[in-house]
């Protein structure tokens, strides 16, 4: 928001350096960027009058005579296309410095002595953006009542200073010129002062001519006024120096007044034709599918159904709160002119505006937010400027349709409670001091005070922004200053947290090193080696195809660092990740996945190198489980291993899920060998468990137990079984006896062959046993034996060798 001083001089009775002011702001609460002048940098410009014009033959110049109020006219070449004799024009005499401290000097210029410069805005550093249209290709006419030899920077407003704020979405009421006014006046403890606008109307209802309708809940009020016998021409001196100021450029009358309550009130407005609209109703609706609209900027624009749009017999005029259509913009034929005022989503503005590209002032408000309480009185305002500027007439009543609840917003606090958060000691005096600063109203007392805020500063609606608004008024550089205090909670460790540092002292213990790979990923891998594949979440822009869905699982993500390092001769791996992956049970569209804590980790290559005393060793099926084991172990959890064929991506004979309490958390195995081919790694393992499942069953630590000093007792058993009983069917057989003694289950043997028969193995285990508070006798260990024996046989069928 750029900020006249003197415009804001007018509006409050505030007179300070505008240095001093930048910084008053900036502590209060509004961010200065900075403060600057048209006219620094710039010297010796001063008013001329062409006395003669003279074209120069076969070229584009013009030797003129010019009275720079001196006592000889002084003869000055110049080759803008709209100089002629009778004008007032801006004369850089030499030594001069104009934009980018050009200097000027005498010369010559095809033969001729010029004795000095006839200036545009341009060349004083004045951006092309808001050079007015009729003055863009030629040099800047003067007003008639300005005094040849007199500086040129008063007539066009050039020696103010503007005042730049960084306005932040919470204080949107300072982009105008009263809300500036109401700060500054509370800052200094100031009144304001507003212009009056009279306004007078004819007989002639507007209301038989045109009326209002709103099809759509983006916009809560909408109001227009109908004038007539409009004559467009350019606006007047001060206008266009207010305007191009505040980096506006400007048009004509008509246009500038709207772009004037803009900047005054901070209510975007737009000014129709009323004599290109082809029906009598104004209708605020959302876009139909495939309309198009050819805005100002001269450009059609395809619509959505989510753009708000002006149609005038269905057919869109205008792209609300954001610009409005060639078809019905104010011409210099123009004689018949609609005002509207209106409050539009400021949602659906953004929306619309971002996706269009098409950024504007008018826009900038909607989505930030408007005052309501001014909404009529701006459109009014604009009405009685145009009736004054362009000799219009005001047709009676203001045609409008929706509802604005323009009423005060009450918030209550107490005393105690604004010295508790500000650590302060203020009085009841000093909180009606502040509010009344802040022309709020207040009722109560300090036990209870009630503030009545007016609609102009949306952005207060619960107590803390009551206590910020006495913060900054009364001073923050009062407030008092303390040390922090030195007690505090204990930090701490939540579960999730100590469960992935328990897993990850594991994992390294093992010698696996951890990485970090991409939550990102493609559809195919996203489910590929998942136990329970979900919808996919996909990115609406993805960067790339590789990285367009949140992955379901990491091992994906893992084989492809494997896959990296084994095509730079790396071959011997162990890598683990500790992450998130993704479910989505429901519509991506319309929910939101739910995160997963896992651990994985893939393993290729050797285990142990081969030297001249030991073979080479590789990583397998059991190197891998082993790991999980000493994990699990490491968690107090028992788990169980099931062969699974049903694991895409897995090899079917080397692949088991991992089961807590009936529920999968995970799997373990071999990578299948056209999958491994696929990311042209080796031979590789792989697991990963839902870390997340684990966390819910974890159980709180187990009390320290005093070791025992009672020695254990082993006895080794071999069994001849059938081949197709499992490992796990034998320890539940063991286990199945009930022998409270026995501590440990250990297989140390596996063998099979034709001397044991058809379909048989032998497995030997070997069992320990101990009692905690005595020594075993062999007489008791005989009896576990013969109990374990019994069920082995009568569970299984075992045969002890």
């Amino acid at each position: 928001m750029l900020v006249s001083y003197k415009w804001l001089k007018e509006l409050v009775d505030v007179d300070v350096l505008s240095e001093e002011l930048a910084e008053k702001m900036s502590t209060t609460g509004i961010e200065v960027e900075g403060v600057s002048s048209p006219a620094e940098g710039l010297s010796k410009i001063v008013v001329g009058e062409v006395i003669s014009c003279e074209d120069v033959a076969e070229t584009h110049l013009h030797v003129c005579q010019v009275n720079v109020g001196e006592e000889a006219l002084r003869q000055i070449v110049c080759g803008a296309p709209n100089i002629r004799a009778g004008i007032k024009v801006m004369v850089a005499l030499p030594g001069a410095r104009i934009a980018d401290n050009y200097k000027i000097k005498k010369g010559k210029i095809r033969g001729l002595e010029s004795l000095g410069m006839i200036c545009s805005l341009g060349e004083l550093g004045i951006s092309d953006s808001v050079v007015p249209k009729e003055f863009s290709d030629g040099i800047q006419i003067l007003p008639e009542e300005a005094v040849p030899g007199d500086s040129v920077f008063p007539y066009l407003d050039l020696d103010d200073e503007i005042i730049e704020l960084s306005i932040t979405p919470n204080r949107a009421d300072a982009l105008s010129m009263r809300g500036v006014a109401y700060e500054v006046a509370a800052i200094y403890d100031k009144s304001v002062h507003f212009k009056d606008f009279p306004l007078l109307e004819t007989q002639e209802q507007a209301g038989e001519q045109l009326s209002v309708a709103i099809e759509t809940d983006k916009a809560p009020f909408y109001a227009a006024r109908i004038l007539e016998n409009v004559t467009i021409a350019p606006s007047p001196q001060w206008l266009q120096n207010l305007l191009m100021n505040a980096g506006i450029r400007p048009i004509n009358n008509v246009v500038d007044v709207t772009n004037y309550i803009l900047l005054y009130f901070g209510q975007p407005m737009h000014a129709f034709d009323l004599d290109t609209f082809e029906g009598n109703q104004i209708v605020v609706r959302e876009a139909c599918a495939g309309e198009k609209l050819v805005t100002l900027d001269d450009e059609e624009r395809e619509l959505e159904t989510s753009d708000l749009v002006i149609a005038v017999a269905d057919k869109p005029v205008a792209l609300a709160g954001v610009m409005g259509g060639a078809a019905t913009e104010i011409s210099s034929q123009s004689r018949r002119v609609v005002l509207e005022a209106a409050v539009f989503d400021g949602t659906s503005i953004r929306k619309t505006s971002g996706r269009l590209n098409l950024r504007s002032e008018s826009s900038s408000r909607f989505e930030k937010g408007i005052n309501l309480a001014t909404v009529t009185e701006a459109l009014d305002a604009a009405a009685s400027m145009i009736a004054d500027l362009a000799g219009a007439t005001v047709q009676a009543g203001i045609v409008s349709a929706g509802q604005l609840d323009t009423s005060d917003v009450e918030v209550v606090s107490t005393l105690s409670d604004v010295n508790r958060v500000l650590g302060t000691e203020l009085t009841y005096t000093d909180i009606e001091d502040v509010f009344r600063r802040l022309g709020f109203g207040l009722t109560g007392d300090a036990e209870k005070f009630i503030v009545s805020v007016p609609r102009r500063r949306w952005d207060i609606h619960i107590e803390a922004d009551l206590y910020e608004e006495i913060a900054r008024i009364y001073g923050y550089d009062k407030l008092p200053a303390t040390l922090p205090k030195g007690d505090g909670t204990a930090g701490q460790l939540t579960e999730t947290q100590k469960l992935r540092r328990k897993v990850r002292t594991v994992a390294e213990g093992a010698g696996l090193i951890e990485v970090i790979t991409y939550a990102l990923t493609t559809p195919e891998k996203a489910v590929q080696f998942s136990t329970n594949p979900s919808n996919l979440t996909e990115l609406m822009w993805p960067m790339t195809v590789d990285r367009s869905v949140l992955r379901q699982n990491m091992v994906a993500g893992i084989l492809d660092t494997v896959a990296y390092n084994v095509a730079r001769k790396n071959k011997d791996l162990a890598l683990y990740e500790i992450g998130k992956v993704f479910e989505q049970t429901g519509n991506p569209q319309e929910e939101l996945p739910t995160e997963i804590n896992s651990f994985a980790f893939a393993l290729t290559g050797l285990v142990t190198e081969k030297d001249f005393q030991t073979p080479a060793v590789p990583v397998d099926f059991f190197y891998a489980k082993g790991i999980l084991e000493a994990l699990f172990d490491r968690l107090g959890l028992k788990v169980e291993y099931t062969a699974t064929q049903a694991l895409a991506g897995m090899h079917p004979g080397r692949t088991a899920t991992i089961s807590l309490d009936g529920q999968v958390v995970g799997f373990v195995g071999q990578v299948h060998p056209v999958t491994a081919k696929d990311y042209n790694i080796p031979e590789t393992y792989v697991a990963e468990i839902n870390l997340t499942a684990i966390e819910q069953v974890m159980q709180p630590a187990k009390p320290f137990v005093e070791i025992t000093k009672f020695p254990a007792v082993t006895r080794d058993i071999a069994l001849l079984l059938k081949a197709e009983i499992s490992h796990k069917e034998v320890v539940e057989a063991i286990e199945a006896a009930g022998v409270k003694r026995l501590t440990d289950i250990k297989l140390f043997d596996v063998f099979s062959g034709e001397k044991l028969g058809l379909g048989m193995k032998s497995m030997a285990y070997t069992l320990t046993f101990q009692n905690p508070e005595d020594t075993l006798e062999d007489e008791e260990v005989a009896r576990y034996m013969e109990k374990i024996q019994k069920s082995l046989e009568v569970t299984i069928g075992a045969e002890v060798r």
